[in-house]
């Protein structure tokens, strides 16, 4: 008999079915309904059947998954009511990870395994600022240069624009007005946080995919307290680790149950604004990426949060309270309340709008991948706490962490640039020396002048006693002359 996860009684027992909880997930329900427990008590069963777990802990409510729960009466109450006979408290394997490196391990990739196509559909670019940036990829690869901060990349724009005249004959326009847009939505990202995300060392997949000595499956926990402030930066994570694993991961079809279990909490940030190609691309991953083993489980508030293209592929469903307030909420109701195999026994639309606090709808896929009839359930008590960790309990479980020192301290080696900045600075050099050696010509060939104008003139006057002789010896000669021609002529009479 395949494995399954209790999830929590109805009129009959709903349980999740490891060899189909690739098949996706949608946690859904207003404020305050119960959606953290679901994710709690999925995250549990996931550990205990061996299956690692990635989440966001927006609240930081999922911490308390570190500790083991507290015995509580309305917990007791609920594990009775529903028969849950062995009902004890456990505490399971977490491991703290954020992208600011201040509540876990730091979460770090590098702009070259980010891509340039990912990160132009992340940055919002257009055709063609998203070719600039693929030109500056192409020409950083060719000059072995590395791009794994964003400083990497903006010394690599910089250069694009110094050589933008050669490069354009080489690989098509590169102007001014591209580098600068990209260079300003680069900033927005870093002013988010995107230095700390991008940089080295770059998260390994495998090592939020250990099980324990035990095999448990290791719990991943991203804190997003504050991430969740920075939509785009929480965006381009989500989006980048949900690519990494789909395009590293080898094909394994439908495995008896999943590599990994993937939670998307406040999942509307993934799809808000989202131009229609970055949505094609999310929708195509999720597709796919189950025959890499992968389950994805989207969290949010409204159904309608999540588009069409991609609602559809999510099999297994927990669907707590919706208010029917205004017309929105009206037609959120409607649409969960379609996408559910109907009971004959249930009004869904109504049954939606009444459920309490821990409560939920719920349909999952049978053996056959069939989605069973849709449940009101009582969903099952969480074994580990409710409600955060503790400063200390969270620095004593980030102690004993089998990543710990891996990624804690940030390396800064050669790349782009240091590279870039070196050639530019010897560039630099060596026109101050060029310049400095004209200025020095210059000075020489003036200085020059200067002394030829201060020595003194040989005069070209001549003095009386001069031209008195000069003249005396013309008048002479001109008497000699007349005398010569005389005597010549005479001679010639005779």
């Amino acid at each position: 008999m395949t494995e399954q996860l209790f999830i929590g009684r109805g009129t009959i027992d709903q349980h999740l079915s490891l060899k189909l909880a690739n098949r996706h997930g949608l946690i859904a329900g207003a404020t305050g309904t119960g959606k953290t427990v679901s994710l709690q008590i999925l995250a549990e069963g996931f550990s205990e059947a061996g299956v690692p777990v990635f989440m966001a802990d927006v609240k930081g409510d999922l911490s308390g998954l570190c500790q083991a729960g507290v015995a509580k009466d309305f917990l007791s109450k609920r594990a009775a009511t529903i028969g849950l006979d062995d009902y004890s408290f456990t505490q399971y394997p977490v491991v703290f990870w954020d992208v600011f490196g201040e509540q876990g391990h730091p979460v770090r990739t590098t702009i070259s395994e980010m891509g340039p196509i990912l990160l132009s559909r992340q940055l919002g670019l257009n055709d063609t600022q998203e070719g600039v940036l693929t030109i500056a990829f192409k020409i950083a690869d060719e000059e072995g240069l590395l791009l794994l901060d964003l400083k990497d990349l903006r010394e690599m724009l910089v250069f694009l624009a110094d050589n933008a005249k050669d490069i354009s004959a080489r690989y098509g326009n590169v102007t001014g007005a591209s580098i600068g847009a990209i260079q300003r939505r680069l900033l927005t990202l870093e002013t988010q946080g995107g230095d700390k995300f991008f940089g080295e060392p770059a998260l390994k997949l495998q090592d939020l995919m250990r099980t324990t000595y035990d095999g448990r499956g290791q719990v991943n926990i991203l804190a997003s307290d504050k991430l969740i402030q920075a939509p785009q930066l929480y965006a381009t994570f989500l989006l980048w680790l949900m690519s990494e694993l789909f395009e590293e991961l080898p094909e394994v079809g439908d495995p008896d149950k999943p590599k990994l279990v993937f939670f998307f909490d406040e999942a509307h940030l993934l799809f808000d604004d989202a131009p229609k190609h970055l949505l094609d691309r999310i929708a195509q991953v999720v597709k796919l990426i189950r025959s890499k083993g992968v389950g994805i489980y989207f969290v949010t508030q409204n159904p309608l949060d999540i588009p069409d293209e991609v609602l559809g592929q999510l099999g297994n469903r927990i669907q707590h309270a919706l208010r029917a307030f205004t017309p929105r909420d009206q037609k959120a109701v409607r649409v969960a309340a379609d996408t559910f195999r109907a009971n004959p026994n249930l009004d869904t639309a109504t049954v939606i709008t009444e459920l309490g606090v821990g409560e939920a709808l719920t349909s999952t896929l049978g053996e056959k991948g069939v989605p069973g009839i849709v449940e009101r359930t009582l969903i099952r008590p969480p074994r580990s706490r409710l409600g955060p960790a503790t400063p200390d309990e969270r620095k004593a479980a980030m102690g004993g962490s089998p990543v710990g020192g891996l990624y804690d301290a940030a390396v800064d080696r050669e790349s782009a640039y240091e590279i870039l900045s070196k050639r530019r600075d010897e560039l630099e050099a060596a026109k101050a020396r060029q310049e400095q050696a004209a200025t020095a010509e210059k000075e020489r060939i003036a200085r020059e002048k200067a002394e030829a104008r201060a020595r003194p003139r040989a005069s070209n006057r001549q003095s009386t006693t001069e031209a008195f002789v000069k003249s005396m010896v013309r008048q002479v000669g001109r008497v000699l002359g007349r005398e010569l021609i005389r005597g010549v002529l005479g001679s010639l009479k005779r």
